[in-house]
C-alpha cells in the first residue's frame, strides 16, 4: 500500500531533495512505497525578508496547494517551508498548520513544526543555527525555537536575499556556512531553508561536525512520514531517521 505524504513547496528551488529523499527510502524500505509528491504553491516574491515571507505562506495559497494535493490521496499533508511558517510565530505556526490539516482532512504541519519536533525526538535542547536567511528574518525562527522551548547557542545568518540564490548552493558552500555556525555547546546544528539542496550531504555534514545536522527538506520528510504513522530506518539520511526517540 503506497503512502504519500504531500509536500506544499513555493516556488521552485530545492524541490528535488524530496526525489533524493524518497529514493533513499525505496532504497531500503521498498514493501512501504513511499511517496512524496510535490505542489508548487504560488510565490510573488522569494525575497528572504519578513513580508515576502509572511505573504508566501498566506491561507488562499495553501488552500490551493491542498486541493491539489488530494489527487494524490496523501496520509498526510506538510507545508515544506521554514521562513513561511515560523514567520507567524510559534502559535501561528500551529494554526496555519491546524488550517492545512483542516481543509485536507489530513494530518499537517510544517517545516517549523519539524524542526521543533525532531528536536524533541533527538532529545536537544541547545542548538546551532546556520540560516540562509538575513539577520532580520534568522532572528524571527530563533524567536520561534525559544518559545518552543529550545535554546539557540549560536545563529550565523548568511544574508543570501533569495530563495532562488539558496539553491544554487553547492557542497561546499553548505560545510562553510556550518562550520561558521557550529560552536562547542550546541548539541546540534539545524539549517533551515527548504530552498537550500542539503538532503545528500547530511551524512557527510554529520561525520564532519560530529553531531546532529537537522535540515529543512529531511526534517519535513521525517514529519510528514511521522504523522502518516511510518517509521522508517534511513541511514543515509542522517541520524533523525535511524535514532530512536529520547525517553
Amino acid at each position: 500500500m503506497t503512502t504519500a505524504v504531500a509536500m506544499l513547496y513555493p516556488g521552485h528551488a530545492a524541490e528535488d531533495d524530496y526525489e533524493f529523499i524518497e529514493a533513499a527510502i525505496g532504497a531500503v524500505a521498498p514493501a512501504l512505497e513511499v511517496r512524496l509528491p510535490v505542489l508548487i504553491t504560488e510565490v510573488e516574491s522569494d525575497d528572504h525578508t519578513v513580508e515576502a515571507m509572511a505573504a508566501v505562506g498566506e491561507q488562499d495559497r495553501l488552500a490551493d496547494g491542498v486541493r491539489r494535493a488530494q489527487d494524490h490521496r496523501p496520509s498526510s499533508v506538510m507545508w515544506a517551508c521554514t521562513s513561511g511558517s515560523f514567520v507567524y510565530g510559534f502559535d501561528g505556526a500551529r494554526r496555519q498548520a491546524a488550517d492545512v490539516a483542516r481543509r485536507a482532512g489530513r494530518p499537517a504541519s510544517s517545516t517549523s513544526l519539524a524542526f521543533a519536533e525532531a528536536c524533541r525526538h533527538l532529545g536537544l535542547s541547545r542548538v546551532a543555527i546556520a540560516a540562509t536567511y538575513p539577520e532580520p528574518l534568522a532572528a524571527r525562527f530563533t524567536e520561534f525555537l525559544t518559545d518552543a522551548g529550545i535554546e539557540v547557542m549560536a545563529l550565523r545568518a548568511n544574508d543570501i536575499g533569495t530563495a532562488t540564490e539558496a539553491g544554487t548552493f553547492d557542497g561546499d558552500g553548505l560545510f562553510e556556512m556550518l562550520e561558521a555556525a557550529d560552536t562547542a555547546s550546541a548539541q546540534a546544528i539545524l539549517v533551515p531553508d527548504t530552498a537550500l539542496h542539503t538532503a545528500m550531504w547530511i551524512t557527510d555534514l554529520e561525520a564532519e561536525f560530529g553531531k546532529p545536522v537537522l535540515t529543512a527538506n529531511q526534517v519535513t520528510a521525517w514529519e510528514g512520514l511521522r504523522l502518516a504513522g511510518l517509521s522508517v530506518d534511513v541511514p543515509g539520511l542522517g541520524s533523525l531517521f535511524t535514532t530512536p526517540p529520547v525517553g
